[in-house]
């Protein structure tokens, strides 16, 4: 049995990952995207451009929007990351993700996990983003389905009727 030996030495990085601390051993080249989907199994992330264009493998470092597909996973090492399955709370949706389920803002779904991530950071900066706002914080998400006035439709609805979205207590 043969083991590959890894072209650079490994390094160890601490990680955050949807509120569970990770300490994993990686090449310094590594990005983030491939040890989310390959390693931890956070398949929610989308790989799409591989240039930072289309928004797909979005996820939150620290609470901003982060292209994982250009981000080197050394460089989240201690810090907070948020993925797609770290929404959810005790299996009840986070009212974003309700809120695009309810206005059908989803279409094929392969960018709705950055989107859903976007609108959850510009939420925390904004308590009552205008339209213009929210186009901003989307700009860096491409759906290919042209579902923008849906997407649009869903925050727009999530901001001025907040309450309709947050999950039922179990």
């Amino acid at each position: 049995m043969s083991h590959a030996t890894p072209a650079f030495p490994l390094i160890r990085v601490d990680i955050s990952l949807n509120d569970t601390e990770q300490s994993l051993e990686i090449e310094p080249r590594e990005l983030l995207i491939d040890v989310l989907r390959e390693r931890l199994r956070m398949t929610g992330t989308k790989r799409s451009c591989d240039v930072q264009v289309c928004g797909a493998c979005t996820v939150l470092v620290d609470g901003m929007p982060t292209s994982s597909c250009t981000t080197l996973c050394a460089d989240v090492h201690n810090r907070h990351v948020t993925t797609i399955e770290g929404l959810a709370y005790e299996g009840r949706l986070d009212p974003v993700q309700r809120a695009f389920i309810a206005h059908g803002a989803l279409q094929c779904g392969f960018c709705t996990p950055g989107m859903i991530l976007a609108v959850k950071s510009m939420l925390s900066l904004y308590e009552n983003p205008s339209e213009e706002t929210i186009r901003h914080f989307l700009r860096g998400n491409i759906c290919r389905c042209t579902g923008y006035v849906k997407i649009l439709e869903a925050i727009q609805d999530l901001v001025h009727n907040p309450l309709s979205f947050e999950p039922e207590k179990k």
